[in-house]
């Protein structure tokens, strides 16, 4: 795997990281054990960035993250967290809190469930439109000349946004969806985080387990995901199932899984994208990182554009109430 500079010279970060939601009950039950071990597995490969959200099975992910780094493998890790998503007891979805003293509060929290002092890099989850992202950003800027923040990110925004939180402090990578079946950044936000010279971290690599050997298996492990997601449901399921069937013949006939496909076509993307790998465990984490060592030749990307073309892939990324979240799929 390639480095690239992350907030400066000073932070060089292999271009692929861990994603940790799923250690935490996102897509169904996770052994702790297995789970910390699938960290050290990666922070034992190289890999550095841990990505983590306070909302993540609120709050036991990032417990397990403290757990995870003790003895001295916290010096290992650049952990990245997300903030701001609210909660009820029962799980329920309340909205987002992004005012400065909210943004203090949250992070005075992970520190304690991460068992650190500092974060390398804070994120506001989503754009909380009631709140300017001037200020937001500001609190963060705050919190980073305590020592306590190291790298100020941002996810999912517009270009726009982006442009206006740039101008207020210096922002050290864009985390955002990018996948073979979720390409609308390429439009406005891809070229915006270009011209800014931000890095960008790409999440869901594999669309949620969309993109994978399991889907055509009719693995009965994903059932609770489809039961969420619109691409699963039984309207888009069959026109997106034969997308990933036309990737599975070109990932066969170079003798890889189509997951491994997957992360070779994003690292084919550029340079300054990092890789997420949404693990929960240690087989999940090589089969991905065995991916981001494969280098597609034209003529297979020119197979694979032809078999999933961008916006060939049918239904929305989250279901409505969450998509009116996300400030990356309004226009700039």
């Amino acid at each position: 795997m390639h480095k690239l500079m992350i907030g400066g010279p000073a932070s060089e970060l292999t271009a692929a990281g861990l994603g940790c939601m799923g250690m935490s009950g996102g897509y169904g039950p996770a052994d702790d054990a297995e789970s910390i071990a699938t960290i050290h597995a990666a922070l034992d490969s190289g890999i550095e960035l841990l990505d983590t959200g306070d909302f993540y099975g609120m709050g036991h992910n990032e417990m397990l993250l403290g757990e995870a780094l003790q003895g001295g493998r916290r010096r290992q890790a650049f952990l990245s967290v997300k903030f701001g998503h609210l909660r009820g007891p029962d799980g329920t979805m309340l909205g987002y809190d992004l005012r400065p003293a909210a943004v203090k509060n949250f992070l005075a929290y992970s520190l304690r469930r991460l068992r650190t002092d500092y974060v390398d890099l804070y994120i506001p989850a989503r754009y909380d439109r009631s709140v300017p992202i001037e200020e937001t950003i500001g609190a963060i800027g705050d919190l980073r000349q305590a020592g306590y923040v190291r790298h100020i990110g941002l996810s999912e925004v517009s270009a726009r946004t982006l442009r206006r939180a740039a101008a207020v402090q210096p922002i050290a990578a864009l985390q955002i969806e990018y996948s073979l079946l979720s390409r609308g950044i390429e439009s406005d936000i891809l070229p915006a985080v270009r011209e800014l010279g931000i890095p960008l971290i790409a999440y869901g690599v594999l669309s949620r387990g969309l993109i994978s050997d399991a889907v055509l298996d009719g693995d009965s492990a994903l059932g609770e995901i489809r039961s969420r997601m619109p691409r699963f449901s039984a309207q888009n399921f069959p026109r997106n199932r034969a997308l990933v069937e036309a990737l599975a013949a070109i990932a066969q006939a170079r003798g890889s899984s189509i997951a491994q496909l997957a992360f070779a076509w994003l690292r084919s993307r550029g340079q300054d994208i990092v890789s997420l790998i949404g693990a929960r465990r240690r087989e999940q984490l090589a089969e991905a990182l065995a991916g981001l060592e494969i280098e597609l030749t034209a003529e297979e990307l020119a197979a694979i554009e032809q078999a999933a073309p961008k916006g060939a892939v049918a239904g929305e990324r989250y279901g409505p109430l969450a998509m009116r979240h996300l400030d990356s799929e309004i226009p700039s």
